[in-house]
Formats: C-alpha cells, structure tokens, sequence
C-alpha cells in the first residue's frame, strides 16, 4: 500500500501537477510529495522502497503473512461469529509457525487494511426492471393527484415497545442537556396500522393485534366504509406480506375503485406515511416513558389527534429542492 502512494505521488509529478496539488489530490502533505520526488530523482524506482531500519531484523517473513491473511479472511472458529486479533494469533501459532502477538497481528493487518474484525451490512441486488417506472408513478400521483380522487399512503409500524425508565427523567438546565436513565422495565408491545391522506396530511391509526393481511383488510374495509361511495382511492403500498398476500389481492380485486401504486422493493421510504411514522418516533417513543402498553397505546393516539388539529400536506424537498418528476 505505501509503494503504491509513493508511485501515485510519482506519476502525479510527471503529469506536471504541483507538490500542493498532489497533496490535495492524495490527501497527504507537502512534505510527503517532497520526500518521494527526490528520492525518486535521485534513486529512481528503488528510492520508493523502505530504506534500511536501525534496530531488530524482521521475524515474521511473508509466510506468516500469509497464514495470517488466510486465517483472517476464513470462518471464525465456532461458535465465534468475527476474528479477533487474539483468536488469530492463537490460530497461527496452532501452526508450524513460532508464537505470534495480538498487536503483531494487528499491525500487519493494518498495514494491509485488512479488518476481519469489521464487518458490513449489503443488500442483494434484487433486479427490479420496473423500477424507475414504479418511482416515477408514486411521484406522479404526490405531485398530481387525480381530480376528485382520495391518495391515502398505508402501513404498518409494529412491535412498538412500551417501556419505563427506572428512574425518572432529568430536565435539562443551561449548559446540561436532559438526563435519562439507560435502564428500564418492559411492558409489552403494541402495533398499529395507519393511512395517511395525502392531500390533508391527516392520519388515521389503528392499533392491531396481528399484523397479517386478514388485519389488513380489515382496515381496507374501515376506509371503504368511511369513504364517500362515488370517489376513486389510491393507495401507496410497499411490498409488505400483508399488502401482498392473496387474501390482500383478492379484497383489491373486488373493490375496483381501489387503485394501488407499488413501491420498488427496498424503497419502502417512498411511502410518506414513513415520514409520519420517523416523526412519531423522534417525538413520542424514542425518549419516551410509557409505564404500561394502555399508556404506550394512549399517548400514540392523543399524538395523532394532536396533529390532525394542525395537519399540512408533506412538501417533499431535495436538497431544497421540492420534489420533481423521477
């Protein structure tokens, strides 16, 4: 890794780029790009490599380099589900190769910015041809919505924990922010389904049970019931196994006034009732006290009669730039 930064900082030269310049590129310093043009212009390809060390010759040589690079890039011992320095070394030194320290581990490691001890969620491509089709449709129907019609946005947001601190909050007081213990007691979840009105910004909730497409169109049913007979209703829904569900789709098709709008898979955050749900978060059950799942549920809905008193529409934005055609 080092040779190969000396020879960027090498050709950056030859391309006629100033030392500031190649600095700023490589995000070293100054004196870096000093050090590697003039030993290069005084020794050539040989001054990129390490000069001579005072002091005690190396004693691991590539081999063990590479019984560590093996043993880190391999399944960890069971039932151990990462690497630590530690169980590496313990590894190696298992082998025909003398004992060997954590931190040695650790320093070859880093110096081939290998860290198996780090590891990274991905998400496995899944091929959606549709998928700019699906975007540029839900945002159609947010930017212009069909005359005369209700756009409702629908899903669930369960196991919703009720839990109680044990002990009381501390306000916060100038120059202390507020003070919450990090313990607490359980008491149960509750779950709730809820339909956003698009063009109101008003929500409807319903706490569930269960959260199957039974449920589900039960609640379609509520909003059938409660929706004037001759208006049109279009729904966003992600791909949720209630929205999906045969049962789900049978209740759709026998309602044809209902219009559904898909979400790509993996974009559920295209669904604006996810917006209402972060902001139920960030204001009543992130930092909340509930002492019981009757007082969860409760302080849940005065928060949704609350708002409904002063709801507004989402202005979705972008960069400060509201939201445009995908």
């Amino acid at each position: 890794m080092r040779e190969v930064l000396r020879a960027r900082i090498v050709l950056a030269a030859a391309e006629g780029l100033s030392n500031g310049a190649i600095a700023l590129e490589l995000a070293v310093t100054v004196n870096t790009v000093r050090k590697w043009r003039g030993r290069f212009a005084l020794q050539g390809p040989g001054g990129l490599k390490d000069a001579g060390r005072s002091g005690r010759p190396k004693i691991y040589g590539p081999d063990v380099r590479v019984a560590i690079v093996a043993v880190a890039t391999s399944a960890p011992p069971h039932p151990e589900a990462t690497w630590s320095h530690r169980t590496i070394a313990a590894r190696v030194a298992g082998t025909v190769f003398a004992a060997i320290s954590a931190s040695q581990v650790g320093r070859i490691l880093a110096d081939l910015d290998l860290k198996p001890h780090r590891v990274r969620g991905w998400l496995t491509r899944r091929d959606t041809p549709d998928f700019w089709d699906r975007v540029a449709d839900v945002c159609d129907l947010y930017r212009n919505p069909p005359q005369g019609a209700v756009v409702l946005s629908i899903d669930e947001k369960t196991a919703i924990a009720a839990r109680s601190r044990r002990h009381s909050r501390r306000p916060a007081r100038p120059g202390e922010p507020a003070r919450e213990e990090f313990e607490y007691r359980r008491h149960g979840t509750a779950s709730l389904v809820a339909a956003l009105d698009v063009r109101t910004g008003e929500v409807l909730t319903e706490v569930i049970a269960r959260n199957d497409a039974a449920t589900f169109t039960a609640f379609l049913d509520q909003l059938d019931a409660a929706i004037a007979p001759g208006q049109n209703i279009h729904v966003v829904l992600d791909n949720g196994s209630s929205h999906t569900a045969k049962h789900t789709k049978k209740w759709l098709a026998a309602h044809p006034r209902w219009t559904v709008h898909w979400t790509p898979p993996h974009a559920s955050w295209l669904n604006q009732i996810e917006l209402y749900f972060s902001a139920m978060t960030r204001r009543v059950l992130r930092h909340g006290d509930f002492s019981s799942r009757d007082d969860l549920i409760d302080k849940l809905e005065t928060y949704v009669i609350g708002r409904n008193e002063t709801a507004k529409p989402y202005r979705w934005t972008y960069d400060g730039t509201p939201l445009k055609a995908a």
